[in-house]
C-alpha cells in the first residue's frame, strides 16, 4: 500500500488559503474603493453653500 504524502496535501491547503485570503483583500479593497468613490461624486453640503 502507498504512503500518503502529507506534504503535497498540506501544501494544497496552503494554497487554498491563500487564494482566499487574496480574494478576501480584493474584495475589501473594492468595497473601500466604492465608498470613496461614492463620496467623491456627491457633493457635500458644506462645499455647496461655500460657493
Amino acid at each position: 500500500m502507498a504512503k500518503t504524502n502529507y506534504s503535497y496535501e498540506k501544501r494544497g491547503r496552503e494554497l487554498e488559503k491563500q487564494k482566499k485570503q487574496e480574494e478576501k483583500r480584493q474584495k475589501k479593497l473594492n468595497k473601500k474603493n466604492d465608498n470613496k468613490e461614492e463620496n467623491e461624486s456627491k457633493p457635500s453640503s458644506d462645499n455647496s453653500l461655500e460657493k
